[in-house]
């Protein structure tokens, strides 16, 4: 497909953007209630239960190395979205977003040689040390870092799910994955929220987390990239961040500091340039998924 996108796919993009990050303003207003363990929880265990629902994946007969890789693959959820939640009840939910685009990027611009490529590098990690307090007001320290280790598996999360890609039908592994996450941080959960876990406002504010973090924007993405270029994709998603303190400012009153907004645009920028490539490079979709 070549010239101007349609409008509609690029819509569906934008509004998966919106969704996934008004999900992230509801979670962080239910922290104080269930903490990010019990917050995570019912994000996840929502979510396992309408992708198995919607697939319907098979239990029986996998061997050894499937459920091998399910396993791995539901650490992987686990700990980035437990990890990312930790983070955000610390930091802001723009600079979230941001440190934890680190992922993607890296992921991008890992076994590059292009020269054009270090110029995108030199600008994420510009931006990132001015998030960090490295220029301007310094941020919490356990939260950025926290935001980072979710970026690293999200970086692990875009490798493994090509492989899962591979070896399940549909999104049969990534529901699987999903359960078996949703298991590894029931204890999480339990001792972070308790009996409040099963009160029906949590319950509720839980289940449209899992809708607008998981079952939206998965929908959403997976029917725009049927017609929309990898590289576009990749562009669009790039603006995440932005989309993400713009949706912090308006929902939690988080407003950024004029250091932060620079490092935020300069994320987003080095972003664009490399996911554009990088699809361009694999012709490879759905990077950016989580």
């Amino acid at each position: 497909m070549s010239g101007r996108p349609n409008a509609l796919p690029v819509a569906m993009v934008l509004g998966s953007i919106v969704s996934v990050q008004v999900g992230g303003a509801v979670a962080f207003n239910l922290f104080d209630e269930l903490g990010p363990g019990g917050t995570v929880l019912l994000r996840t265990g929502f979510a396992a239960a309408v992708l198995a629902a919607l697939w319907r994946p098979r239990w029986r007969g996998l061997d050894r190395r499937a459920w091998r890789q399910i396993a791995v693959f539901g650490f992987v959820l686990a700990a980035m979205n437990l990890s990312f939640y930790v983070g955000l009840e610390r930091v802001p939910l723009g600079i979230a977003v941001t440190l934890e685009f680190v992922g993607p990027l890296s992921v991008a611009l890992a076994g590059s040689r292009r020269a054009l490529d270090l110029v995108w590098v030199a600008l994420a990690a510009g931006g990132i040390v001015l998030l960090s307090g490295g220029l301007g007001d310094s941020i919490d320290t356990l939260g950025a870092g926290m935001c980072l280790l979710a970026g690293a598996f999200w970086g692990a999360y875009i490798l493994l799910s090509a492989r899962i890609g591979r070896d399940f039908p549909g999104g049969s592994g990534l529901a699987l994955a999903m359960v078996v996450s949703a298991a590894m941080l029931t204890p999480v959960g339990i001792a972070d929220a308790g009996t409040d876990l099963l009160a029906l406002a949590p319950l509720a504010a839980g289940f449209a987390i899992a809708m607008l973090s998981s079952a939206i924007p998965y929908s959403l993405e997976l029917e725009a990239l049927r017609s929309l270029p990898t590289g576009v994709f990749g562009v669009l998603m790039s603006i995440e961040p932005a989309v993400a303190a713009l949706v912090g400012l308006i929902a939690l009153d988080q407003g950024p500091a004029s250091a932060e907004v620079v490092a935020i645009a300069m994320v987003v920028v080095a972003s664009a340039g490399a996911l554009r490539a990088a699809a361009a490079k694999t012709d490879r979709p759905g990077v950016l998924e989580h």
